[in-house]
């Protein structure tokens, strides 16, 4: 699965422009095949007993003595790698039309071929120093595809600000990793249970403190990758990316990495109750924000940023409320990204029409002239806001009736969550597909060609039916069991609960609001200047703004004083020696004038100096 995209990289960046004519469609059939072998891998695994789903394979020795590169098989893994390639394939297939008139398409497909040979590692990885390649091989591949269009300055920025944002969280994976090796001797997840990790904490070898900060060290790395508060400053600014990236980002990999890291790490957090809670705050506050922000967007792609920002908070809040939790969470995120590569791949579709404008409040109309791409993006809408039945219902609503009973507070403020996800995500549909055509005189919408619709076409029907699989009957929480664990008590889905009605009746009235807004009153082709609240959201809740002056201007100031004392104390210091022997040299210099006359006229001074104080000492 790895070795595959990894060969289809290598190929297309070291062949060059002789690769150009048949590039992509190399890229294409690398990431089918690793699909394949994921699938192939799959069906193995559910041929075996529950308690032989686990399998390691050794690779070669790594770090000796501390980590092997190895990879780890079970259902927890097979989850994400059949995600990974599956939707990775169809975002694969896709670009082959949107960027069929870039002329750097071929390094675009070594790029995106890169990039899922590297999350491939993240997932497969039996240990965290492997996973940590894999991490920073996402890392060094979103680099290279947000900033694929350099020549734009905004997309080079964006490309740096990702990167280093995701460095603050790096840093924090890190030091978990190194001190879950000095504590426990061993980074590998097959020597980390919660029965290894709980027993360190009764036999006094780990303290309760130790593993709580390890918990939460490795939630800062998952709030880097998954753009959770407060590292959620890159994910709006990556969508200068190509949209397939954005697609690619947002659905299947990068963002999902951190949701996988506490999952995978549930041990710590299951003995951490500190971290766990903080786990779901942190998911609650992100899903609130990014909900706030996608209501004020009038860029379709950083809409759908704001939401993916929201929906992995849902991922987050799941992941901290324990196995039922567990299955919820990555349950809603295969779904997610289903229906959330849907909408991406979608607003490239409308975008492709439109001569690349991604301004909501230029469109209007569109369903008219393209049905196909408008009724795919209807129903990933209709998924991600939970409509009655479809994959978000099932997986969105489980993980807020969790929340309920483990937390009240939580569980409400992620209903309203879900109200708000209601109103901007109509605001979306009623502003591009629906009302007044406001296309410029220039712009003449059309549908996009088959090998872009039928991508959305498949990604539409797991929007609708993926969830119900995964959720009734338990299904997907026995199949992850034997990775994550199983819950005490098998829950029952209720199709009618009190949270779950309330969930929908805010959706409705979200929904109802942006028709008045968005649907039945006209839309202006320039934003009103709104209220504070509308400058909050478009500012992305001052994020930035927040970042420069706790960040970046003592980051500024502190350099320069650095360079002052270096100027002007280390420098000054040496230089200022290096000066005065310099000029004493200088002076004494100019006492050798050659002439005999005044050497004899010195010597002769000497010595009458030397017989004066031999003479004064005399008379002492």
């Amino acid at each position: 699965m790895i070795a595959l995209p990894l060969l289809g990289a290598a190929i297309l960046l070291l062949g060059g422009r002789r690769t150009d004519r048949w590039g992509h469609l190399l890229g294409v059939a690398m990431s089918l095949a690793a699909f394949v072998v994921a699938v192939v891998s799959f069906v193995e695994i559910l041929g075996l007993p529950e308690s032989e789903r686990r399998r390691g394979i050794e690779l070669y020795q790594f770090i000796p003595g501390i980590a092997d590169m190895g990879l780890l098989i079970d259902p927890l893994s097979i989850s994400f790698a059949l995600l990974i390639t599956g939707v990775g394939s169809l975002i694969h297939i896709y670009s082959v039309g949107y960027m069929s008139h870039d002329p750097d398409r071929r390094r675009f497909f070594a790029y995106l071929n890169l990039f899922v040979a590297a999350m491939l590692l993240l997932v497969l990885a039996d240990n965290y120093v492997a996973l940590f390649v894999g991490w920073e091989g996402v890392g060094l591949a979103s680099y290279l595809l947000i900033g694929f269009w350099q020549f734009k300055p905004t997309a080079a920025a964006a490309a740096k600000k990702a990167f280093i944002v995701n460095r603050v969280g790096d840093f924090g994976l890190l030091i978990a990793i190194f001190t879950v090796w000095t504590t426990f001797g061993s980074v590998a997840f097959g020597d980390l249970s919660g029965a290894t990790v709980s027993g360190a904490i009764d036999s006094g070898s780990a303290s309760q403190g130790t593993i709580t900060a390890i918990g939460l060290l490795l939630l800062l790395g998952a709030c880097g990758k998954s753009a959770q508060l407060p590292l959620q400053s890159w994910l709006l600014d990556a969508m200068e990316g190509p949209t397939p990236v954005s697609a690619l980002i947002h659905a299947a990999t990068m963002v999902t990495a951190g949701v996988y890291l506490v999952v995978r790490s549930g041990a710590f957090f299951e003995a951490a109750p500190t971290a766990q809670l903080v786990v779901t705050i942190v998911g609650v506050a992100t899903l609130l924000a990014g909900a706030i922000i996608g209501c004020a967007k009038d860029d379709i792609k950083k809409g759908l940023a704001g939401s993916t920002m929201s929906q992995i908070g849902y991922m987050m809040l799941g992941a901290g409320l324990g196995p039922v939790g567990y299955a919820f969470a990555i349950a809603h995120l295969i779904t997610h990204g289903f229906f959330k590569a849907n909408m991406f791949l979608g607003a490239g579709s409308v975008m492709h029409a439109m001569n690349d404008e991604v301004d909501m409040r230029r469109y209007g109309g569109l369903f008219s002239v393209m049905k196909v791409t408008a009724v795919t993006f209807i129903i990933g809408y209709l998924a991600i806001i939970g409509f009655p039945l479809l994959s978000g219902y099932f997986t969105k609503d489980g993980i807020i009736e969790t929340a309920m009973e483990h937390n009240q507070i939580l569980g409400w403020l992620a209903v309203v969550g879900a109200g708000i996800t209601g109103f901007y995500m109509s605001r979306m549909i009623f502003m591009t597909f629906f009302g007044k055509k406001r296309w410029a005189d220039d712009a003449h919408p059309h549908e996009s060609p088959s090998v872009m619709t039928v991508p959305l076409v498949i990604l539409s029907i797991g929007s609708i039916f993926l969830g119900a699989f995964l959720i009734l009957d338990n299904r997907f929480m026995k199949f992850l069991a034997p990775a994550v664990g199983a819950p005490e008590e098998l829950p029952a889905f209720h199709f009618v609960s009190p949270a779950g009605l309330a969930t929908l009746a805010l959706v409705a009235v979200g929904a109802a609001f942006a028709w008045f807004r968005y649907g039945a009153a006209e839309v202006p082709q320039v934003a009103p200047r709104g209220s504070f609240l509308t400058t909050f959201a478009r500012r992305d809740l001052y994020g930035d703004a927040l970042n420069e002056t706790l960040f970046m201007r003592p980051g500024q100031w502190l350099a320069r004083i650095a360079v002052f004392v270096d100027n002007r104390g280390i420098d000054g210091l040496v230089n200022g020696l290096a000066a005065t022997i310099g000029g004493t040299s200088g002076r004494l210099r100019r006492i050798q004038t050659g002439y005999v006359r005044s050497y004899a006229l010195s010597i002769l001074f000497g010595a009458a100096v030397v017989v004066g104080a031999l003479l004064y000492v005399g008379n002492m």
